[in-house]
């Protein structure tokens, strides 16, 4: 178990970044997200696009050195592990070579856990009824030859516990025709193989997910951030007053544009759900570099604002649990194209690696008596923006 007063930080993992013969037929030969993230343009004023990576480069995950320098740099900056998310599509797995050669060769020796992504893939990247290239199909027969799959992982002494039970996150756990059946079965399959059980959580980001996981049979929920809650239940958003004075054909008519500091604001001031939700943050968003249209931005990220909304975090954590349930899911590690990572890039460098290690520090952005407050630091981001 993790000493009682420490915050583990686990960051999402995109395994993403290396060629597979089915990217290659629905997108073109050699396809990697790095296609989407070099050709992103910036769409209106002070948009910030491409996000260029820095330190590791455009990299390849079949790449054992590539691996090793992610584990090594999130160490060092104060993430405890990767949450890696698993493709599994009834015994069909995708993007599943760089953690299957982590679990084979022991390296990187760095904590992990995984995190079911049961969306169906489409041509929108955005798990919908529209143009499916691979769905999900659900049955008794595969949950069973699923959680069996997952037992050399839950087995690894990397592997993250909770409690001393595995910790295993199911991305969309509403979708199942019986959450709670799966859950047990799940769990007894786990005690058949040597296990104590598991520790499930469920993740939200939509109205649709937010439940108590008791009510599913699971023992948590990841808050996943953005929470995209307040948006438009439409294709494109409604036209904002703001936008009233911009040319019908500026690209704000077009996708949700919102400010990354209002974002902190609304889920800082969330009222407790009254069940038990692991705290999430992000670093930005953006996935133009997917979708042209239809794309969801928050603008006006700093590495001090998500400093700032990570202490809160981790404050937070300190007063809702205890021992090892003390945990902060960050979305993400290396989401490139959605703009949301903490692997340094051309603009910024380290600093949001930097941001994420001093809010671990005791004296460090946690202590927030002793830096600007969000609204300070809002502030000095548009006098920056004015000079």
């Amino acid at each position: 178990m993790a000493p009682s007063d420490q915050v583990r930080l686990l960051a999402f993992y995109l395994p993403q970044f290396h060629p597979i013969p089915e990217n290659d037929v629905w997108w073109g030969k050699g396809f990697t997200e790095w296609r989407n993230v070099a050709k992103a343009r910036p769409l209106f004023e002070r948009h910030y696009q491409p996000h260029i990576p820095a330190d590791l480069g455009f990299y390849d995950l079949r790449l054992p050195e590539a691996r090793q320098a992610q584990a090594d740099m999130a160490r060092e900056h104060g993430i405890h592990g990767f949450c890696y998310y698993h493709y599994w599509f009834s015994g069909k797995r995708l993007l599943q070579r760089p953690f299957d050669e982590v679990l084979a060769s022991g390296k990187p020796d760095f904590p992990f856990c995984l995190c079911w992504a049961n969306e169906n893939w489409t041509r929108r990247w955005d798990g919908q009824e529209k143009e499916i290239l691979i769905s999900q199909v659900y049955s008794e027969e595969d949950h069973l030859a699923h959680i069996r799959s997952l037992m050399p992982a839950l087995r690894d002494p990397r592997y993250i516990t909770v409690k001393g039970l595995p910790l295993l996150l199911i991305y969309r756990a509403t979708s199942f025709p019986g959450p709670s059946a799966t859950a047990a079965l799940w769990r007894r399959e786990a005690v058949k193989a040597g296990l104590q059980g598991l520790y499930l959580c469920t993740v939200i980001s939509l109205p649709q997910l937010h439940c108590d996981p008791a009510a599913l049979g699971f023992d948590a929920a990841v808050d996943f951030q953005p929470d995209f809650e307040d948006l438009p239940a439409r294709e494109l958003p409604q036209r904002p007053a703001p936008l009233r004075r911009i040319p019908r054909d500026d690209a704000r008519w077009f996708n949700h544009v919102m400010a990354y500091p209002d974002l902190i604001e609304r889920m800082i001031r969330r009222p407790d759900p009254g069940y038990r939700v692991f705290p999430g943050v992000t670093p930005s968003w953006d996935n133009s570099a997917r979708l042209k249209q239809g794309a969801i931005l928050f603008v006006d990220s700093t590495p001090e604002l998500y400093g700032q909304w990570l202490s809160q975090a981790i404050a937070k954590t300190r007063q809702r649990f205890t021992g090892d349930e003390r945990l902060v899911f960050i979305n993400a590690w290396n989401e490139w194209a959605e703009g949301n990572h903490l692997e340094p890039d051309l603009k910024w460098g380290r600093a949001y690696l930097e941001a994420t290690g001093e809010a671990l520090m005791p004296n460090g952005t946690q202590t927030t008596n002793q830096q600007p407050s969000l609204e300070e630091l809002s502030m000095e981001e548009a006098r920056r923006r004015q000079a």
